[in-house]
């Protein structure tokens, strides 16, 4: 498969962040209650017996939160410096290399897919194949979660922590995400939007969308 230049950038950016963007975010879900509860409802909804893909893992502290919920865990990312972080942090824990837009595994393979804020470096025109591949993907009954900024005015970052890098930062609707994931065959269970924490750095409100491939 080639490699698109969106592909490139999001490897290039975050292979340069790797370390400082694990420690800004150490602590990132204790200080996110509702985004504690939702992550272990929808691990409630896991029920097969097949492993739980955290795509864009990033330095998989999520990845680790999904596992300590009890669920056959393991992480994929772009970055092979974020993989790194991820490894050296969670030994126990499976981590591959990958793009999520090219899953390489079988029909019906996956219990559950987290796609927590890694559609979000995706451009609008790729995502209807993003979640059909999502769709093939799952198991019948198995659940998808998709979190990402709400919004519609993208936001390009630029040299953070101080590293020679930008990447753009989509933010999306809830309700085209939820058009998009039913025109891929899901059922749209939940939407939940919460407003930004200023004290956290938020600028726009947060969505998490659940959905199931249906049986």
């Amino acid at each position: 498969m080639t490699d698109p230049d969106f592909l490139t950038a999001t490897r290039t950016f975050y292979d340069a962040i790797a370390e400082d963007y694990a420690d800004h975010f150490r602590t990132d879900l204790a200080d996110r209650p509702l985004e504690r509860a939702l992550l272990a409802a929808w691990a409630e909804l896991v029920t097969g017996t097949g492993p739980v893909a955290d795509l864009g893992c990033g330095p998989g502290r999520v990845t680790a939160r999904l596992a300590a919920l009890g669920l056959d865990a393991y992480g994929l990312d772009l970055s092979a410096s974020m993989l790194a972080v991820a490894r050296r942090e969670n030994p126990h824990l499976r981590f591959e290399q990958g793009s999520m837009l090219d899953l390489g595994v079988p029909d019906g393979h996956l219990a559950g897919i987290l796609c927590w804020y890694s559609s979000i470096h995706t451009p609008a025109d790729r995502l209807p194949g993003l979640f059909a591949g999502f769709h093939r993907a799952l198991a019948p009954g198995a659940p998808l979660l998709v979190a990402f900024q709400a919004g519609d005015v993208p936001r390009r970052l630029e040299r953070p922590f101080g590293h020679p890098v930008a990447l753009d930062f989509r933010r999306r609707r809830p309700q085209d995400m939820a058009e998009l994931l039913a025109g891929a065959g899901f059922d749209v269970r939940s939407r939940t939007v919460r407003e930004p924490e200023e004290a956290l750095g938020e600028k726009v409100p947060q969505a998490f969308l659940t959905a199931v491939k249906p049986v």
